[in-house]
């Protein structure tokens, strides 16, 4: 791997010098020994050729000749126009879906290779040039013999050695930074690179992405919010991927969207709303919302439903961390600022002996001017710097499993801030939060948690007496008991145990109950 990390540095050092990145470098405000380097770099005294190219397109061109993982970043930074240059940003856009193609006859190979079969046969008609291409793939258009139109999505040829070396590289530097300093290691890099990589691998394997889509489709099934295209299991395998073609307009195309005469407003609301149901009501969120993966349905503009697609990237949470994240959105809508800080130190992301008031006063200090603000004055890049600030001050540990989150939600505001800058996106988002709380704690939502967690009592019972048996066995034999007084003492002991992780949605139910309902259950067994 340190082979791999080498000799993908010396790459990324010939890419930086071929499009003179470096000018972009020495463009900014830099201290003066820094600047005195400039003069020591041998290629600054060479001479440049005619067709110099502008600082975006340089920097487009470097990323696509760089691979996958460069161009996921100029993909995340297209969404950020707040942050960039209008030069640079128009340049990164371009990465979105407009990413060189690679041959069409490499293409039907390996379209023809997965399926075991000629493109005729398959395909009533087939587009030999791409509809769209990205970092990871490339589609085409086509029709079935069933007269079907779809869209054949095929991964690009010899992709994963180039990703394992910038892999390696990007291990090699977190392993440094977390070895030099403890800033850096209270960010864990090293996890959050191993995150990276997992996901990274996960998209080149279509038939991941298939299943992604099929659950997100379940997940919106006839709702007004979302529509996700449908899959042809038949014709999918790991590099080849068959689906619906749909038709839309791309939610960056304001003159159609506007000619169309589609409620931006809405279409701005309903993209939060879309966020917060895949968040906390399915645990399962299309974590790559980049504009090249969104349209806009033509049926009912004054009703608008977005369309998604490429589902390689889907992010989930644990209830713990939904519950904690939700309790963390609402008081900071609320100014609950206190509580805020107090759910940080709970949850374990600060210190346990950190200052509550101190912490208190911190995030008021960052959070208060942002408040009845319209979104179009807001930066949530900003924000975050300003949070990520504050929480050095006290410690507090980045949440690897809370990246994608993150990374999902400046790509909302990105698109926000595009369709409807004027959107209030605290009273959008905090009925629909109060909302899902309210159905945490109503007697169905309760009683299926107590079901599942009965459920797991014959299981946890056989455990707890296995422990036992292990540790009479160490000690004095133990004594035969009926097999009917064993099942009892069991149900028992793990109907308190079990009661003790329940307390905090049972506490109106009493402790009897659970016991009765464990207790018939292995009786009737």
């Amino acid at each position: 791997m340190k082979l791999l990390a080498i000799r993908r540095l010396w790459r990324i050092l010939r890419v930086t010098i071929r499009y003179r990145l470096d000018d972009l470098i020495f463009a900014l405000p830099l201290p003066w020994y820094i600047n005195i380097c400039r003069f020591l770099l041998p290629w600054r005294w060479l001479p440049r050729g005619e067709n110099t190219l502008t600082r975006g397109a340089a920097l487009r061109l470097a990323l696509e000749d760089l691979g996958p993982v460069f161009i996921k970043f100029g993909q995340i930074l297209s969404t950020r126009r707040d942050l960039l240059p209008p030069d640079i940003a128009d340049e990164m856009a371009k990465l979105q879906d407009q990413v060189p193609p690679f041959s069409s006859q490499h293409s039907i190979a390996i379209i023809e290779e997965q399926l075991g079969a000629s493109i005729e046969q398959v395909f009533k008609t087939f587009s030999s040039t791409p509809l769209a291409s990205a970092s990871v793939a490339q589609v085409h258009a086509a029709q079935l013999h069933s007269g079907e139109d779809v869209v054949v999505k095929v991964i690009r040829p010899g992709l994963k050695p180039v990703i394992a070396q910038d892999l390696a590289w990007l291990y090699l530097l977190a392993s440094i930074a977390e070895r030099a300093s403890p800033e850096a290691r209270r960010l864990h890099p090293k996890t959050v690179v191993s995150d990276y990589e997992k996901t990274i691998y996960d998209e080149l394997d279509l038939l991941r992405e298939a299943a992604n889509a099929s659950q997100l489709r379940r997940n919106f099934s006839d709702s007004p919010l979302l529509y996700v295209p449908q899959i042809h299991w038949q014709w999918s395998r790991p590099k080849v991927l068959v689906m619906e073609r749909i038709y839309g307009i791309p939610v960056t195309d304001m003159e159609a969207l506007i000619d169309q005469g589609t409620d931006l407003k809405k279409l701005a609301e309903r993209g939060v709303e879309i966020f917060f149901t895949q968040v906390f009501r399915d645990s399962f969120f299309h974590a790559d919302m980049h504009p090249g993966n969104i349209f806009v349905s033509t049926h009912t503009p004054w009703d608008p439903q977005y369309i998604a697609i490429d589902c390689g990237i889907i992010g989930s949470l644990t209830p713990e961390d939904q519950d904690y994240l939700a309790r963390n959105l609402l008081a900071f809508f609320k100014r609950d600022y206190r509580k805020v800080a107090q759910l940080h130190i709970d949850s374990g992301w600060v210190p346990s002996d950190t200052r509550v008031n101190e912490f208190e006063a911190a995030i008021r200090t960052v959070c208060e001017p942002i408040f009845e603000r319209p979104l179009k004055e807001i930066s949530f890049g900003h924000l975050l710097l300003h949070l990520f600030q504050t929480a050095r001050r006290f410690n507090m540990e980045v949440q690897p499993q809370l990246v994608l989150l993150q990374k999902t939600l400046l790509n909302i505001e990105g698109l926000g801030r595009q369709l409807y800058p004027d959107l209030d996106l605290w009273s959008t988002a905090q009925p629909y939060l109060e909302r899902w709380m309210r159905e945490r704690y109503m007697p169905k939502h309760i009683l299926a948690n107590l079901q599942q967690q009965i459920e797991k009592l014959p299981h946890l019972a056989n455990m707890a007496r296995d422990s036992f048996e292990k540790l009479s066995s160490n000690s004095v034999p133990p004594v035969a008991a009926p097999a009917w007084l064993n099942k009892i003492l069991g149900a028992g002991l793990l109907v308190a145990s079990t009661q003790a992780g329940l307390a905090l949605e049972l506490q109106a139910w009493p402790a009897w109950l659970m016991f009765a309902a464990g207790l018939c259950l292995v009786l009737r067994r």
